[in-house]
This record gives C-alpha cells, structure tokens and sequence, in this order.
C-alpha cells in the first residue's frame, strides 16, 4: 500500500513538472472531489500528462498558418444574415461571417452595437426591477411618445399629441414632457388636455418667429431627450433558462446599442457581468485585456451560432496578435499587416504595386525572415525543419 502511494506522489510530482499551474490545480481538485482508487487516480494523471504534450505545439510549427487555416476555412461556410429579436421592430444582430469580419478588421463601431446587462443577485429575478431599469436606460424622446406632432404656421404653435400606451409602456408622464420642453426656452407651454393627453408650444422668441424655421422648431422638439442612457435606442428583457434543467434562472437586459461606461454605473446593474460587442469601447472603458477577452469571446459566439468549431487556442492567438501593442489593431492593411517590416509580405497581402513602389522610394531592405517572402523568393522558409541550424566541429580542430 505504501508502495502504490508512493507512485501516485510520484506521478503527481511528475504532472507538476510538466503542465500548467491551472491545468495542474484543476487536475487536483477533480481527483479529490471525484470517488476513485489510487490506481485509477494514476491512470488518470498519466492520461492527462499525455493528452497535453500530445496537444503541444512542435519546435518551429508554423502556428499562424495553420490560425489562419483553421479558422479561414470554416469561414466560408458561415452564413450572411442577422438575427431578428421577435417583437423588436429593427432590432437585429449581425452574425455570421459579416460580424467575423467586423471583428478581425476591428471596425471602430459594429454595424449592430449590442449589449447584455445582467442585473444584481437581489434583483435578477425580479420582473418589475428589469423593467425599470430598461426604461430607466433606454433612450427615450418626445418623438417616441408621440402619436402625431401639429405645425400651425398662423399662430406659430406647435401641438405635440401623445400616445398614452407608448408613455406607460417608457414610463413616461405628462410632467415629464412638459418640462424637457420648456428647458428649450422656445415659448409658453401650455397642457391642452390629460386625456388624450396633449401639449402646445406658442413660440413667443422674436428670434423664432419665422414660418421658415418651423419645421426646425418641430424636429427639435421630437429629439429632446426625456431621460436614458445616449446610444441605448432600444430594449428588450429576456428570460433566461438553466440549458441542462431549464429551469428560470434571471432576467436579462438585451440593448440595441451601446454605452458601456454609462451603464455599469446605473443602480441595479452587475457592472461585473455586463457585456458589449463594441470592442473599441471595451478598452476605452476597461482596457486592453478587457478588449481582448471580449475579441475571444465574439469570434467563439460568432462561430458556434453557425454550428463550427475551432479550437479555442487559435481564437487566443488572433486576439493576442489584435491587442499585444496595447491597443486593437485589425489584421489587415492598416493594422498587422501593413506594418509588418517585410515589404514583400506587404505587397503580397494587398495593394502590390503601392507597396512595392513605397518601399523602393524609402530604399527598404528586404531580409526574407518571414514565410511569404522567403516562399516568394524560392528560399528555404524559417519553420518546421527550415529553422533549424546545424553546425559540427571536427574532432581536434580548434574552434574558431
């Protein structure tokens, strides 16, 4: 018995030595939780040791190459639609290959800006507290409770009609209209009626009186803000269900838009939960690892909607190779590539003659250490077994 548990220190020891300190904790941790015998705990070790340097990389395999194979090919099959949330009319999310691009071409802003707000553990099951905080962050304006918006060009009085489902539906009052107008400093503002509820504006600005400058009058009134968040154009709650028990588990805020740095300060909000598909303001917000996890997990929701995988460490080093400078960077012409120091390698991605003219009128030297431009050339490239260097010495010849 003293024997067996000695191997299995031993074997422990050895899976110290070789894998990583996470992987090793973990390991630990499963073979105390699950009920198993000191054999088979061995056995388990020894497979787990084995699995990882059968997944190890080789000394000089080209892994970007096979980066861009692994996720280029399934990229082809991937779909060009967007998702449609029922009953939010014009509210869609981009997917497939589309946002795949956004992404790796890190776009200053995504063509459909999206957030998840998680509310806090007190209130995530409380349907009355979503829909507050929803309303609370949607951007709403007089134009979104309007039903209809009356010119008179005789008396220079605008009438804005309201829609009594749209003010309960944002949690709007009358008061509440009634007062962002009269911040505009535009005229009187009188309540012409409650129900239907009605408000008028009579312009008494000498300024203002110009039957010209009406319909600018008007549409100023339709975008003052009544209250949210800048950015946030829509919102949606939705019930979240365990996948394994099904069983109700939170409500979730889904936004069309997005205003990260705003919203994590709204009360109510799990500031440590909510996500946004805006990666440029990640790391303006909370920095570039910040940004870099969120580029790994767009490019892994991107790719498992459309039913591929790819393994994770090849979405690790194209978010690596995005954010190591400190700042997000597209693979592409105007980012990685076009600052690359082989001008062959440039011109071999894009814009050949701009590229080749650039570098001959900046008298660049081309040194072939990559892999494009030594395979341009015919030189033997820098990977697999051309990047390794032999050398001998002959017995009893001195070094030189």
């Amino acid at each position: 018995m003293a024997r067996t548990r000695k191997t299995l220190r031993g074997t422990l020891e050895k899976a110290r030595n070789i894998l990583p300190p996470k992987i090793y904790s973990e390991l630990e941790k499963k073979l105390k939780e699950e009920k198993l015998s000191t054999r088979q705990k061995i056995a388990v070790v020894e497979r787990v040791i084995e699995e990882y340097i059968k997944n190890l990389y080789q000394p000089g395999e080209a892994i970007g190459t096979v980066t861009a194979q692994s996720i280029g090919e399934p990229g082809t099959q991937m779909t060009l639609r967007t998702f449609h949330y029922a009953g939010m009319i014009e509210f869609d999310v981009t997917l497939g290959l589309p946002r795949l691009i956004e992404i790796v071409d890190a776009r200053k802003k995504p063509s459909t800006p999206m957030m998840r707000i998680y509310l806090e553990e007190s209130i995530k099951r409380d349907v009355e507290a979503a829909k507050r905080i929803a309303r609370e962050i949607e951007y709403t304006t007089v134009r979104k409770v309007a039903d209809v918006i009356e010119k008179d060009p005789v008396n220079f009085t605008i009438t804005v009609r309201l829609d009594p489902s749209a003010m309960e539906d944002k949690g709007v009052s009358l008061e509440d209209v009634v007062e962002v107008i009269e911040k505009l400093n535009i005229g009187d503002v009188i309540v012409e009626s409650e129900d239907p509820p009605a408000v008028s504006v009579y312009i008494t600005s000498e300024e203002l009186l110009d039957i010209r400058k009406l319909d600018k009058i008007a549409e100023k009134i339709e975008q003052t803000k009544i209250k949210g968040i800048k950015g946030i154009r829509k919102t949606v709650i939705e019930r979240i269900r365990n996948p394994e028990t099904g069983e109700f588990e939170e409500y979730v805020i889904l936004t069309e838009g997005s205003n990260l740095a705003e919203v994590i300060n709204v009360p109510g909000v799990d500031y440590t939960r909510v996500r946004t598909n805006d990666i440029h303001e990640v790391a303006s917000v909370l920095g570039i690892e910040a940004a870099r996890y969120t580029i790994i997990e767009e490019m892994k929701e991107v790719l498992s909607n459309a039913g591929l995988d790819v393994d994770l460490r090849h979405l690790l080093l194209v978010a690596d190779l995005m954010t190591w400078s400190g700042r997000v960077k597209a693979i592409g012409r105007t980012g990685i590539m076009g600052e690359k120091a082989s001008p062959l390698a440039r011109a071999a991605f894009e814009e050949t003659q701009k590229q080749l003219f650039r570098a001959a009128a900046s008298g660049e030297t081309e040194h072939f250490r990559g892999v494009a431009e030594a395979i341009i050339a015919g030189k033997v490239i820098n990977m697999g077994t051309g990047g390794i260097r032999l050398t001998y010495r002959i017995a009893g010849q001195k070094e030189a």
